[in-house]
């Protein structure tokens, strides 16, 4: 049996992380957008060996234990323990590890997804590991329960699914027009100073955004947000203003990644893919995934 998930990768725009003892506590405030493109979960399922095995691989190459932790933990605790047979899972990333678009939440939550479907299971129980597998492993604290909820999503009550409570913006005829440039690690900027910059500046941005709860309004928090705590700097911010000159809305940093993220209409589109590929840097355009993640029996 092979089952096939596909969860959206999820950009930050801007957030407020929120640390709990208890996993299902923990999470974040903010808003950010989900992609039609993400990460595809395949996971083979087949019976009739003495042992159980599970492996995971990324983008066609086996990785180690040590290497995906998260997936790891999220399979052993729904790959029943009297299983005995062969589940194989292959995560395929549209965007690269690391830049900000929620990889480990994807492929935690397809995973999560798509083994329940195989094993027997709920939503909300697959989510919850999943989050819980992120949190306690440090991958981030707000993209699981935001890629559930899709689109242009806003985390006003912190948490998990089941506890965090998501809203929607509504929004018409946007693209999202992405220029990831690089890593950031996560661990690194939620154990640094830093934080207490984002916990000030990002409640203001949550505030100010409920106010005016509109896509163009977001971009203009993200910005301010990006910039005030200092994440926003340098070359990525002289970019930034580059493509404000040909763009409406501002673009602001991808949280958290070394890149950019900006609301794009149809018709502003060639004058921004212009000028990225006259400054040779590179870029991809996405749909607005709107609803929840897909899971069922794959058929080619």
């Amino acid at each position: 049996m092979l089952i096939r998930a596909f969860v959206p990768a999820h950009i930050t725009a801007f957030f407020v992380p929120v640390f709990h003892d208890d996993p299902l506590k923990a999470g974040s405030l903010g808003t950010g957008i989900n992609l039609n493109k993400g990460t595809n979960v395949f996971v083979s399922v087949e019976t009739g060996t003495l042992e159980r095995h599970i492996h995971i691989a990324f983008n066609g190459e086996p990785v180690k234990r040590e290497e995906a932790v998260i997936s790891y933990s999220v399979a052993e605790r729904l790959v029943p323990s009297d299983f005995l047979g062969e589940v194989e899972i292959w995560q395929y990333f549209d965007f690269p590890n690391g830049h900000g678009f929620g990889n480990s939440a994807g492929g935690a939550l397809g995973t999560a997804l798509a083994l329940s479907y195989a094993f027997g299971g709920t939503w909300l129980r697959a989510s919850q590991i999943a989050h819980e597998a992120e949190v306690t492993h440090r991958g981030g604290l707000g993209d699981v329960i935001a890629q559930l909820a899709g689109g242009i999503e806003v985390r006003v009550r912190a948490g998990g699914p089941g506890v965090g409570v998501v809203d929607n913006l509504f929004f018409e005829d946007y693209r999202v027009l992405v220029v990831p440039l690089g890593k950031l690690s996560t661990k690194e900027v939620l154990d640094g100073d830093v934080v207490k910059a984002i916990e000030v500046e990002g409640r203001k941005a949550l505030e100010e955004l409920l106010k005016e709860p509109t896509p163009e309004r977001l971009m203009v928090l993200a910005r301010a947000f990006a910039e005030r705590t200092g994440l926003l700097t340098g070359e990525l911010l002289e970019l930034a203003k580059e493509l404000d000159r040909v763009l409406k809305n501002p673009s602001s940093m991808i949280m958290l990644g070394k890149g950019l993220f900006t609301l794009v209409r149809e018709k502003e589109l060639e004058n921004a893919k212009a000028l990225l590929a006259d400054l040779d840097v590179p870029y991809d355009v996405a749909e607005i995934h709107e609803g929840k993640p897909k899971v069922g029996r794959w058929v080619g």
